[in-house]
């Protein structure tokens, strides 16, 4: 596999806090050649259930800012358009993978996760501030922490810093290191 080749989505879900929990905002920022294409999506998706309280305090969405948003149904098939041949790139994805999946029942993805030894932390903010993109990430977003475009951007602009620092001729191993094995559905972070 060679990356440069490829083309990858960053993806983020911030969910309802139900059980199961449904997708309230999805959010996809494409990346090639290790730059941003400048290709994001972003949806605000209305649940079949009410948003907890505990999580609306988290991500800041209410049931009013869903209440004219479109269901998952409603975007299933343009989710699945853009994803269609495309590596997936998340931070600590398998929850939001999990959430996708239960929503979009014809996406299955594969999850692996790849982490730089040493740091203090591995949480998504921390990896922000400790690789200096968090300012970035806002800029890019207009959002902050917790928004699933910002969180999206954040893991794209980590993503791309992991990456530009490993040599051009070992990527491919370290992808297949990470089981990045199915172009399709991958992830890594």
């Amino acid at each position: 596999m060679v990356i440069e080749e490829n083309r990858y989505w960053v993806v983020d879900v911030e969910g309802s806090g139900g059980t199961p929990p449904e997708i309230v905002e999805l959010a996809m920022v494409e990346i090639a050649d290790l730059k941003f294409t400048g290709n994001q999506r972003h949806w605000l998706i209305r649940p079949e259930r009410p948003i907890q309280p505990t999580v609306s305090r988290i991500h800041g969405l209410t049931d009013t800012d869903v209440a004219d948003a479109p269901s998952i149904e409603d975007i299933a098939d343009d989710v699945l358009m853009w994803l269609d041949q495309a590596s997936i790139i998340g931070h600590n994805v398998r929850v939001d993978l999990d959430i996708i999946s239960r929503s979009i029942p014809d996406w299955k993805p594969r999850v692996a996760k790849a982490l730089r030894p040493g740091l203090e932390s591995y949480g998504l903010e921390k990896l922000g501030v400790a690789l200096g993109h968090s300012g970035d990430a806002a800029n890019r977003s207009d959002r902050g922490h917790h928004s699933a475009l910002y969180d999206a951007s954040l893991t794209a602009l980590i993503f791309i810093d992991l990456l530009s620092a490993v040599p051009d001729t070992r990527r491919a191993d370290v992808l297949r290191d990470a089981d990045i094995l199915d172009r399709r559905q991958a992830t890594l972070l």
